[in-house]
C-alpha cells in the first residue's frame, strides 16, 4: 500500500495532475513511545496508553442518555477520573478502580466496552472508597470513610457489610473463596469468606517480621502468597495463604531498591513484584529474592510519567495499569521482557 501511495504522489507531482511541479513535505516522525531500559537496549516495560475516561475504553452512554446530556449539557467529562487510587482486575481481565477525588467506584469492562460508576449503594453515598475488588456479581468495596467494607450488586444494591475486625480498612484482595482485608489503624490482615463471615486475622503493630505500622495494599500472586504493603516500616512484607511470614522486601531509603512511601503491589506471571513508590513517582520490579531489576516512572505529567501514584494491577498478559492519581489517570504498561 506504501509502494502504490509513493508512486501517486510522485505522478501527482511531476505532471500526473496539471503538470505542474509541487512540494511534498515529509511528516516529522513520530515520537518513540517511553520504554525502560531506554534504546538501544531491549525493553521489558513498554508504555501503552492513558486512561481517564470512558471514551478511552471505546465506552459510549446509550443513546437517550447521550440525547439527554446533549439537551441538558452535561457530557462524558462528568465521569472521568478526579483521583484514581485504588485498582484490580476480576476474573474476566476487567479492570476496577476508586476515585477518591469523586467518593466513586468505576469498572471498566474493556470487553463489552462499558464504564460503570457508583458514587452511592443503598442510597447511602461512599465517603472514602479506596479499595474495590469484582468476584462474581458482586463488588466488594472498602470504604475507610464509614470503616467498613460494603458487598454490592451491579445495580448498588447493598448484599452485606463487613464492619467486624475492622476499624480503617485500606486494601482487599482476593484468595480464592476469602476475601483479604488489610486495616492501616488496627495493623493486621483479616481473612473473611465471601459472604463476609469472618474467618482469621494476622499482624499487629511493630517493626518485627509479620508486624505492621500502618499497611496499606494487598496483593495475590498465582501461587497464593499473600504480599503486604507494610508503608511506614518501608518494605513489602511476603507471606503464606494461611498468613505465615516468608520474607521481606525492600528497606527504607531514597535510592533504587529502597522506599520512601511504598504504596501498591503487584506480580506478574513470571513472579517479578512491582511496588509503587508514591514519593519518588516510580515503580520498582524486583525478583523474588528481593534484587531489584529495574525501575520505571518519574516526576511529571507526560507519558509514563507520575503525579503521586498509588496503586498497580497487573493481568495474566503481563499488562500493568497504575493509578496515576493526581494526573487524573490510568496509565496501562507492558511487561516484554524474558518470563
Amino acid at each position: 500500500m506504501r509502494h502504490i501511495l509513493q508512486k501517486w504522489l510522485r505522478w501527482v507531482c511531476w505532471g500526473g495532475l496539471w503538470g505542474l511541479p509541487c512540494l511534498v513535505v515529509a511528516a516529522p516522525p513520530l515520537a518513540a513511545l517511553p520504554a525502560w531500559p531506554p534504546p538501544p537496549a531491549q525493553p521489558d516495560i513498554v508504555y501503552v496508553r492513558a486512561i481517564s475516561g470512558p471514551t478511552d475504553i471505546g465506552a459510549q452512554a446509550p443513546f437517550f442518555t447521550r440525547l439527554a446530556n446533549s439537551i441538558t449539557g452535561v457530557g462524558s467529562d462528568s465521569k472521568k477520573f478526579a483521583r484514581p487510587f485504588g485498582l484490580s482486575l476480576d476474573e474476566g481481565g476487567n479492570l476496577v478502580v476508586t476515585d477518591t477525588g469523586a467518593n466513586a467506584v468505576c469498572y471498566l469492562d474493556f470487553v463489552r466496552k462499558r464504564w460503570l460508576r457508583w458514587t452511592e449503594v443503598g442510597n447511602r453515598p461512599l465517603l472514602s472508597p479506596v479499595a474495590a475488588v469484582h468476584h462474581g456479581q458482586t463488588f466488594y468495596v472498602a470504604d475507610t470513610g464509614s470503616g467498613r467494607v460494603i458487598a454490592f450488586d451491579e445495580k448498588g444494591r447493598v448484599q452485606f457489610e463487613i464492619t467486624n475486625d475492622i476499624a480503617r480498612p485500606s486494601g482487599l484482595a482476593l484468595l480464592g473463596d476469602r476475601l483479604l482485608i488489610v486495616d492501616s489503624q488496627l495493623h493486621q490482615v483479616v481473612v473473611c469468606g465471601l459472604d463476609g463471615a469472618f474467618i482469621s486475622k494476622f499482624g499487629r503493630r511493630g517493626l518485627a517480621a509479620g508486624e505492621f505500622n500502618f499497611p496499606t495494599h494487598v496483593a495475590v500472586d498465582a501461587r497464593h502468597r499473600i504480599y503486604v504493603t507494610d508503608s511506614l516500616n518501608s518494605r513489602i512484607q511476603v507471606f503464606t495463604a494461611e498468613g505465615q511470614f516468608l520474607r521481606e522486601l525492600g528497606s527504607p531509603g531514597d535510592g533504587p531498591g529502597h522506599f520512601s512511601r511504598p504504596k501498591g503491589v503487584a506480580v506478574d506471571t513470571a513472579g517479578h513484584v512491582y511496588v509503587v513508590d508514591a514519593v519518588f513517582d516510580n515503580v520498582q520490579i524486583f525478583n523474588e529474592e528481593g534484587r531489584l531489576l529495574l525501575d520505571f516512572g518519574e516526576g511529571g505529567s507526560g507519558a509514563g510519567q507520575f503525579w503521586l501514584p498509588n496503586a498497580i494491577a497487573i493481568n495474566s498478559r503481563n499488562e500493568i495499569f497504575v493509578a496515576d492519581a493526581y494526573n487524573h489517570r490510568v496509565q496501562e504498561f507492558r511487561y516484554t521482557g524474558r518470563e
